[in-house]
């Protein structure tokens, strides 16, 4: 249902966040205002130690003091492994692999006597040799990380036993016989998600020895599944946990997996009869949450005389750190801009996920994709400069278009990359600030850059659904209930489902009322990933008030004596479409539902939808339409690089989204401002520092994200193209802001002081460097 002709009352209305007034004025709940009856708190035990065996614990301390009702180490708890590969215990008993690796854990009567108790916790240690460079840990000699594999037979280096190739075309007779080839090496770090929310959850069990988990997952419908196989090793098995969903303070993907501090809070609640409450403070955040993945990848690209893209190959080794848990998956991800962003006949992509003693990693907004897009859009303006080719025009002359099938077989639907680029550049005056904006004498160099962006923006099936199932019931007054399994993380989903729901069923946004955060309520959904809930919930909502609409249009048409196909339904009433004016061919919405409830054998207005998307998963060579449709975009930013002290400056930030239709402008515009902070942090500032596998910018103070006073002078520009497939057209569209925002500022350095930043974060100490090497004047402080 596009809304192609029609005239949209809701949707499209620039209508605040339905939870924004609650969020304002402190009445949200979030999981650290969560309280419940005779709750304990616990507090983990981290290692000590990057690489070690554990010799012994002595936890009789902790057992002893006061408060403490219950330690536990893997020595007293039943064997639970977790990630993808089931290549992390629960508790640490024989080797810790990273400081991360929890060895034990505590539930008291106050977080204060856990902490001490934590402290009391003595473990011997026996150290191992450790690894933190992926590159060390590629080299046979290197000490192994793990001994044994998924299936128990010995492993024999660090390197995971992951298939991400794709192959399309013929890059290697692409590259030779290409006009023009340029090729480099970039490096992206560790960043935090930083979500003003900390971690934490807190677990309870009923009377009926029935588990409830009070938890901020981004999925609970799978996270569920995971916790019921760990409550069989608990011994009870044909148990459902129960997951319910607080306020979440942010997301971004940090909470796309099941933690170990949750299957902790489940354990110490079973063991202790009582609820129990993790809440991570922020250190712990930064310490124990995984990031961000880094990688080094190295890209070769080329084209023809005339500038037309020939081919792409990229070679990627990711840092997997300790274990793996869903961020080893992102080159899955990162296979969409390098096969589909611009036409490029031939790809060739590899990627390698290593073990290392650091901290492990998963996923975060974009899930691999402003990685990837940050060394192709590099890459795309220096072989721009060795064509001769304007960066804009090299982008244009390559752009995708609608109709277009990739080379990775996506099918690209609607497509306003075009618009997108010209929209930019527009607003940056581009041809003329390329001219006009230089000025060798200048202290302070200006330049402009551009990157764009492809990402999924109708679903991914990345699991063998990609469902979202919904609920409605109208009252007798003519309100809703949108029942619905999507989690609201910040996004905004609640407010579009409201606005979709009274589109289609005549009746205001603030009539309906979303019902959602409980697995023992809410239908099944695969979870608030890949941008997909604006589009994949809005289409079930729409399902589900046709449904609710057609059943209202018969009970309407009985009153009015008229045929149900004549009935339409605005403005919270019924009437027949040629006499909408006359009084005696209109009926009030909330009599028409009081006649059908209070008649003999009388009825409620109930519907329901299950809407599994028309996308295919991936086959074995990593091809198929892995979305229903495709967002794209483009950041054009001005900076002003100072060259004496190397700091960059954003004086312009243009942001272009080809989003379908905006079913609500404010709400995206918001996402796109967001992105645009979040892509900023990750170009210029952010960085998650290690030490020998050991987190040291563990607080806001030594991990610089942007605040307040770092304003960027967002623009965004908002790209309808309205797709069929989508809800009133609309395409998703969470991830893309953040996705082109470091490679479009690389290349505005680059354009303002003829350096290239090839590694991030692209730092003033950085910058200065590569400055004064052009320069060929010698740096004699340590800084740079």
């Amino acid at each position: 249902m596009t809304g192609e002709g029609l005239e949209l009352k809701h949707v499209g209305r620039r209508l605040p966040k339905a939870d924004a007034r609650d969020k304002v004025t402190g009445r949200a709940g979030y999981i650290n205002d969560l309280e419940r009856p005779s709750m304990l708190h616990a507090k983990i035990k981290y290692s000590d130690r990057p690489h070690a065996k554990i010799l012994s614990i002595d936890a009789s301390q902790a057992e002893n003091l006061a408060g403490v009702k219950a330690v536990l180490t893997a020595a007293n708890t039943p064997e639970i492994r977790i990630g993808m590969m089931k290549d992390n215990p629960v508790l640490k008993g024989d080797i810790v692999r990273s400081y991360k690796d929890e060895i034990a854990c505590v539930a008291a009567a106050s977080p204060r006597i856990a902490d001490r108790a934590v402290e009391l916790i003595r473990v011997e240690y026996e150290d191992l040799p450790g690894v933190f460079d992926p590159l060390e840990a590629l080299k046979e000699d290197a000490p192994l990380i793990h001994e044994l594999g998924p299936r128990g037979k010995p492993n024999k280096s660090n390197k995971l036993p992951l298939p991400w190739k794709l192959v399309a075309g013929d890059a290697k007779r692409a590259r030779e016989e290409s006009a023009h080839v340029v090729e480099d090496s970039f490096e992206v770090t560790w960043v935090a998600h930083c979500c003003m929310g900390a971690s934490g959850c807190v677990a309870e069990f009923d009377a009926q020895d029935n588990p409830i988990l009070h938890s901020i997952t981004q999925i609970p419908y799978l996270a569920q599944n995971d916790f019921n196989r760990a409550l069989a090793a608990m011994g009870l098995q044909g148990k459902v946990v129960r997951i319910i969903g607080p306020a979440i303070g942010g997301g971004f993907g940090s909470k796309l997996d099941t933690h170990v501090y949750e299957y902790l809070a489940l354990l110490l609640a079973h063991r202790t009869r009582r609820p129990v409450k993790f809440m991570f403070t922020r250190e712990e955040e930064f310490r124990a949450q995984p990031p961000r993945q880094p990688a080094l990848i190295n890209i070769a690209q080329g084209c023809d005389k005339e500038g037309y893209l020939t081919f792409r190959k990229i070679d990627m080794i990711l840092d997997n750190g300790a274990y793996t848990s869903w961020g080893a998956t992102t080159p899955s991800v990162m296979m969409n801009p390098i096969s589909s962003l611009y036409r490029v006949p031939n790809i060739s992509y590899t990627a390698t996920c290593v073990y290392t003693n650091n901290i492990y990693c998963q996923a975060m907004r974009g899930y691999g994709n402003p990685q990837a897009t940050f060394a192709i859009e590099s890459s795309m303006d220096q072989l721009a400069e060795k064509a001769g080719i304007d960066p804009l025009e090299f982008r244009l002359k390559n752009a995708n278009k609608p109709g277009d099938i990739s080379p990775q077989r996506l099918k690209i639907t609607s497509c306003g990359l075009v618009e997108c680029l010209e929209g930019v550049a527009e607003k940056l005056d581009w041809k003329k600030s390329k001219a006009a904006l230089k000025d060798e004498k200048s202290v302070k160099a200006r330049g402009v850059g551009l990157g764009s962006l492809i990402h999924v923006g109708g679903g991914a099936r990345v699991y063998k659904s990609d469902g979202h199932g919904m609920i409605m019931k109208m009252d007798d007054f003519g309100k809703v209930s949108v029942i619905t399994g999507a989690v609201e993380i910040g996004q905004g989903s609640e407010t579009v489902l409201t606005q979709v729901t009274a589109e289609v069923l005549g009746i205001s946004p603030e009539d309906v009322t979303v019902v959602h955060h409980d697995t023992d309520i809410c239908p099944w959904d695969v979870g608030t990933h890949a941008s997909r809930q604006a589009f994949i919930s809005c289409n079930a909502a729409i399902r589900c008030a046709l449904k609710l609409k057609a059943q209202l249009q018969e009970l309407a048409a009985q009153a009015l004596e008229a045929q149900a196909r004549d009935i339409e339904l605005a403005d919270w009433a019924c009437y027949i479409r040629d006499d909408k004016d006359n009084p005696e061919c209109r009926i009030a919405l909330d009599k028409v539902l009081r006649q059908a409830h209070f008649s003999r054998q009388g009825r409620m207005l109930m519907a329901e939808t299950f809407y599994d998307p028309p996308n295919e998963m991936l086959d074995r060579e990593f091809k198929g339409n892995l979305s229903c449709a495709y967002a794209f975009g483009t950041t054009g930013v001005e900076v002003e690089v100072d060259r004496e002290t190397g700091a960059v400056e954003i004086t312009k930030y243009i942001a272009a989204h080809d989003i379908g239709r905006a079913l609500n402008p404010m709400l995206l515009e918001g996402q796109v401002h967001g992105g645009a902070v979040m892509g900023v942090g990750y170009a210029l500032t952010e960085e998650l520092k290690l030490d020998r596998g050991r987190v040291v910018s563990d607080n806001f103070l030594d991990y610089k994200i942007l605040t307040a006073m770092d304003r960027v002078p967002v623009e965004p520009i908002l790209v309808e193209t309205i797709d069929e497939a989508g809800p009133f057209g609309a395409k998703g569209v969470g991830e893309p802001g953040c996705v082109p925002v470091a490679p479009a500022i690389a290349n505005a350095i680059y354009d303002a002081v003829g350096v290239r930043i090839k590694s991030l974060p692209i730092t003033p100490e950085k910058v200065l460097r590569a400055i004064k090497e052009k320069e060929g004047v010698p740096i004699d402080c340590d800084w740079a």
